[in-house]
């Protein structure tokens, strides 16, 4: 499901100068952003310091994000791209340079956040946060849940009380896993097996969607296969719901921002990025989202229930198991036609 918000916010106040020299800015900022990916409160702080009305569209896959872009849309500055799309973005000149490897604030950003092919040395985007994709689940209906095949083996018994994300890498990636592959696989075979995994359980899972918050929290699923963000509703609710890391493995995810070639306010886009890299807003953003900083000098500034969470932070035999999506060019086409089989058959 398509979720489109856009803030307008605006402010009076002069810009403050930050940790090193920020001109004072004025004018407009377009993001164009996945839902619900962003603390409202670091947009109002970046208006407000800088005197920038920032308008915020958001959309609900890569796949989208590129279509619309291919398609001619303009006026965004900002995106945020998953690492695979960065490369993709990159590689048919829909972005452009934005110096991120020689803005003040750079020196926080763990290098091994800087995962893009195209992009090695962080010349065009600046890696923005990460996490893995595991199960949210309700206690009540559920009380505890550690693995895929327990997910499973729930829809099979309680079939349409379970979801998966419409998202045709995250849920083949699934199938990938169940079946011993990479989620990366350009192998026909390894995809067509995983594509026959995820049809077996088809007929067991309540919907391919988004906006499962609510759904699982109420009760009217059981589960989701679903970001780590709804740790902060698990934090909120720990009695009533959990996520986990399944024990056979995940996929993971990192979005960076990037800087597009049409931007209509390249310069107001650029001090947002360094804006980013300020320790105090990067743990602010952190915070709201419950995702895995890229930031090193926020990371001291989180509070200890997520600085220590196993799946915010998972440690280092959990992480192993993580498989994060590549760029995988032409082969695309193979998970394209499986997905298709799987929406509709």
């Amino acid at each position: 499901m398509k979720r489109v918000t856009t803030l307008k916010l605006m402010a009076t106040a002069i810009a403050l100068a930050l940790s090193a020299p920020m001109a004072s800015a004025e004018g407009n900022l377009a993001l164009y952003n996945w839902g619900e990916y962003i603390n409202p409160e670091v947009i109002e702080k970046f208006s407000t310091e800088f005197d920038v009305e920032v308008t915020l569209d958001t959309y609900s896959t890569n796949e989208e994000l590129l279509a619309r872009l291919q398609a001619g849309a303009t006026g965004y500055d900002l995106v945020w791209p998953s690492v695979h799309m960065h490369d993709i973005m990159q590689k048919t000149g829909l972005l452009q340079p934005a110096g991120v490897n020689q803005m003040s604030g750079f020196e926080n950003i763990d290098p091994g956040s800087i995962r893009s092919k195209e992009d090695p040395t962080a010349e065009y985007c600046l890696p923005y946060a990460w996490g893995a994709v595991g199960i949210f689940y309700n206690k009540e209906l559920i009380p505890e849940l550690t693995s895929w095949q327990q997910f499973f083996d729930y829809a099979k018994e309680n079939p349409g009380r379970v979801t998966m994300l419409d998202d045709l890498r995250e849920t083949i990636g699934v199938g990938l896993i169940m079946t011993g592959s990479s989620v990366n696989s350009t192998d026909k075979e390894e995809i067509a097996a995983a594509e026959a995994y995820i049809m077996e359980q088809k007929p067991n899972i309540g919907a391919f969607r988004y906006d499962v918050i609510p759904l699982v929290t109420s009760g009217d699923m059981a589960a989701s296969h679903w970001y780590v963000g709804a740790v902060l509703n698990v934090n909120q609710n720990p009695d009533l719901l959990g996520f986990v890391v399944p024990e056979e493995g995940a996929t993971m995810y990192q979005e960076d921002i990037c800087l597009l070639a049409s931007a209509p306010n390249p310069d107001n886009a650029k001090l947002f990025m360094q804006f980013m890299m300020r320790p105090d807003i990067s743990a602010l953003n952190t915070e709201r989202l419950t995702n895995g900083s890229v930031n090193t000098a926020a990371i001291e500034l989180l509070p200890e229930e997520l600085k220590g969470h196993p799946a915010v932070n998972p440690p280092a035999d959990v992480r192993a198991k993580l498989q994060i999506f590549d760029d995988l060019g032409r082969a695309l086409k193979l998970y394209t036609r499986s997905w298709d089989r799987i929406k509709t058959n």
